[in-house]
Formats: C-alpha cells, structure tokens, sequence
C-alpha cells in the first residue's frame, strides 16, 4: 500500500511522519510516534481511552483517520507536562483519588482539559457531559468529576508537580 507523508504539530513539535492512508490517529500516535498514553479500548469510539485534542477539540483518535490530522495541531497527555511540571488536571485527579487503574485517565484528562479551554468554570452538568463519551470502570465518576471541579474553583495549584524522570 503506497504511503503519505502526513504533516502536523504534536504536542507541540513539528512532526513529518510517512503513513498508510487508512491508518488512524490512534495507530499513528502509539504505534510511530510512541505516546503510549494514548490507549486504544474499543477501537469503536465507545470507552474515549484514546482521546486526544485535536485543534481544541476532543475526539476519538481510533476514529480520526491519521490524514485528517494533516496540517493540525495535537495534543495527547504528554503534551500538557509544562517546564517540568504536570497540569492542575493531572495533579487534581491524582490528589481526589480519581485515577485507579489509570486506563482511562489519559483520555479522561484530555476531554476535561478541551472542556476548560473552552470554559474555565462549567457547572457540574458541563462536566458530565464534557465526560460522557469516556468510560471508567473503577471510579463510579464521582472522583474524576470532583478533580474537576477542583480545577475549576482555583483549588489546584497554577503548576502541578515536578515530573519524575
């Protein structure tokens, strides 16, 4: 199958990667680039374990062909680290216990994160609904939102904490 080349900014930096035209984001992401933080669930759009931002939006990146990202900027998990430090998102989740197994965090993180760029102070209904695309079978939601939450009355700090190497 002859390959594109598929140009776009991930997490920040410039990327020129050769691809199959029927590859999905998802596959491009963990599979070529590495960001395993990216985690593929369904594979069908359902559990949002693969949700990245693409151009301040969440979406399924096991349903985004790798060529519409073409010329777009993406951002996965990894991408919100800043000077070393982890985003108030990060933190919070960690610090409300709404983490668990961890597999779904990743994409919960970057639904709530597209929320709160769009909206830095959403009602409780918004965040719901921000995360209803995005399943977890460990927390009951409960915690995921109230990290949230967190985030939204100031209750975080600016700067998270040092990332660990």
């Amino acid at each position: 199958m002859k390959k594109y080349t598929l140009h776009m900014v991930v997490n920040g930096e410039e990327i020129s990667i050769e691809t199959k035209p029927n590859a999905t984001l998802l596959e491009v992401l963990r599979d070529e680039l590495n960001l395993m933080e990216v985690k593929e669930g369904c594979g069908q759009g359902d559990c949002g374990a693969c949700a990245v931002i693409l151009d301040g939006k969440a979406v399924n990146s096991c349903l985004t062909l790798a060529m519409q990202a073409e010329g777009r900027e993406i951002t996965t998990l990894s991408g919100l680290n800043k000077n070393g430090k982890i985003h108030p998102l990060q933190k919070s989740f960690v610090s409300h216990g709404a983490i668990q197994c961890g597999f779904c965090t990743p994409g919960m993180i970057m639904s709530a994160k597209a929320l709160l760029d769009k909206n830095p102070h959403p009602t409780r209904d918004e965040i719901k609904i921000a995360i209803s695309g995005n399943l977890c079978r460990c927390t009951g939601y409960k915690k995921i939102i109230e990290a949230i939450e967190a985030v939204t009355k100031g209750k975080e700090e600016k700067e998270g904490e040092n990332v660990r190497a």
